[in-house]
């Protein structure tokens, strides 16, 4: 029976690797579905391995949320991943693979917990928040269906493919998985899942063009990511201090990330004395960017201070005028998010999922070249706003106006809610709360 709307929902959570103590996928499944508890009567189903941190975070086990433990199997994904690894690394893209492979056993066994609720009517509908990966079968899909209990996918999201020019690069992130990656069309039940979701959440458009047409009518816009006002305040800045133009990253120092194209062409203005560069994070290409920096002759420690404490993070960013994240291959883009809701303008490259994020008059995207091409690009960037930075004040306000409407976890637990009721309520209309990508049609770039 479909619930009346006055009365709460009660989803079921599949959110298999959530967890509040991580980051990346695990951050944005905790993130979706405690805020989505907040707006229904939500019980969230994740791994053994994040029920410590559940408990730790305030949930209380069997009435909050159920921990399954299906260890064997991910640790075989471990194993096997690491014996195809090439030597002394870990092929986080081959697990990804394998993990697709051995997740089925864990709806298997939550299949096994909760299939008298399920048909007892105990919850309203299933949603599978974790994994976002669109290449993850889930055979609980058909089941559900088989018992009439809707179930909703998403925010899916990956695929993208290498930039041409760069696949020096894919060789050295070690992307074997993402060579396999077109196979997935053949997994057995892959195809299944999306035609039994009531409802697929699409974290991007590349995502969007992998699922059949006629589905369409059942696919809505939701990027992964979204903000927690504690942590990245929707606060007016305050006016810019005069001084150099100020250009901040906050990212992991890896080669795709692009933080070495940022640099050639900040150094000319940064000798000059009209630009200043705050280059947060760590990570394997640090040494290789120093060295760089070095060789410039300039000192590398303050351009590169490493990982700044979260706590101080928001403060630090706020003070910057332009957020370059020219990241060649980006699922997400969460740093984008960050830096739109401090109000600091992002720049990113048109390619993967940054910009989308950016809709017209709240950031800059500049076109995906090949490597000179984006530092010609950036150095023009560069030589337009240090001559007179005014236009970037207004691009921030836009910035921050567009994520506390859509793109708070609040406004995304909302817009999900709406979307379950369109499901439970045969015949209200289709959920319009505008686009959270916060492009109009037949706009994006």
């Amino acid at each position: 029976m479909s619930p009346p709307s006055s009365r709460r929902i009660r989803p079921l959570l599949i959110v298999e690797a959530a967890n509040p103590k991580l980051t990346s996928a695990a951050l944005v499944g905790w993130s979706c579905a405690t805020a989505i508890a907040k707006e229904t009567d939500a019980h969230l189903v994740t791994h053994w391995r994040n029920r410590d941190d559940f408990l730790a975070a305030g949930l209380v086990e069997d009435r909050d949320f159920t921990a399954i433990d299906t260890r064997r199997t991910q640790h075989l994904a471990w194993r096997i991943t690491k014996s195809l690894s090439p030597r002394g690394t870990f092929s986080w893209s081959l697990y990804s693979a394998f993990s697709n492979l051995v997740y089925p056993v864990f709806e298997r066994a939550l299949w096994g917990r909760f299939e008298s609720r399920l048909r007892a009517g105990e919850f309203d509908l299933v949603h599978r928040i974790l994994p976002l990966s669109p290449t993850t079968t889930s055979p609980l899909a058909a089941r559900l269906k088989k018992i009439g209990v809707p179930f909703v996918l998403g925010p899916l999201n990956g695929g993208v493919p290498w930039p041409a020019g760069f696949d020096h690069l894919r060789r050295e992130e070690k992307d074997r998985g993402g060579l396999l990656r077109p196979l997935y069309q053949l997994l057995p039940g892959i195809h299944a899942t999306r035609r039994n979701a009531a409802a697929i959440l699409a974290g991007s458009r590349s995502t969007s063009r992998e699922i059949p047409t006629d589905l369409l009518d059942r696919v809505f816009p939701m990027p992964e990511n979204a903000i927690d006002p504690s942590r990245f305040p929707l606060d007016p800045r305050p006016p810019r201090k005069p001084g150099p133009l100020r250009v901040a990253f906050v990212g992991r120092l890896v080669a795709l990330k692009g933080v070495d194209m940022l640099i050639e062409a900040a150094l000319p203005f940064i000798k000059a004395g009209t630009l200043s560069l705050d280059l947060i994070g760590d990570g394997p290409a640090r040494p290789a960017l120093e060295e760089r920096i070095r060789a410039a002759g300039l000192d590398p420690a303050p351009l590169l201070p490493g990982w700044v404490d979260h706590a101080v993070l928001p403060d630090r960013l706020r003070e910057a005028d332009l957020f370059v994240f020219p990241s060649v291959r980006e699922f997400g883009g969460g740093a984008v998010l960050e830096a739109m809701a401090l109000g600091v303008p992002p720049v990113v490259l048109h390619h993967g999922g940054p910009p989308e994020l950016v809709p017209p008059g709240t950031g800059i995207i500049l076109p995906m070249e090949d490597r000179a091409g984006i530092v010609r690009r950036l150095d023009d960037l560069f030589r337009t706003y240090v001559a007179d930075p005014s236009p970037l004040a207004a691009m921030g306000v836009a910035a921050q106006d567009h994520i506390r409407t859509y793109l708070t976890w609040e406004a995304k637990a909302r817009q999900i809610v709406a979307i379950y009721r369109w499901i439970l309520e045969p015949g209200s209309p289709r959920p319009d709360w505008g686009d959270p990508l916060g492009w109009p049609a037949g706009v994006w770039p």
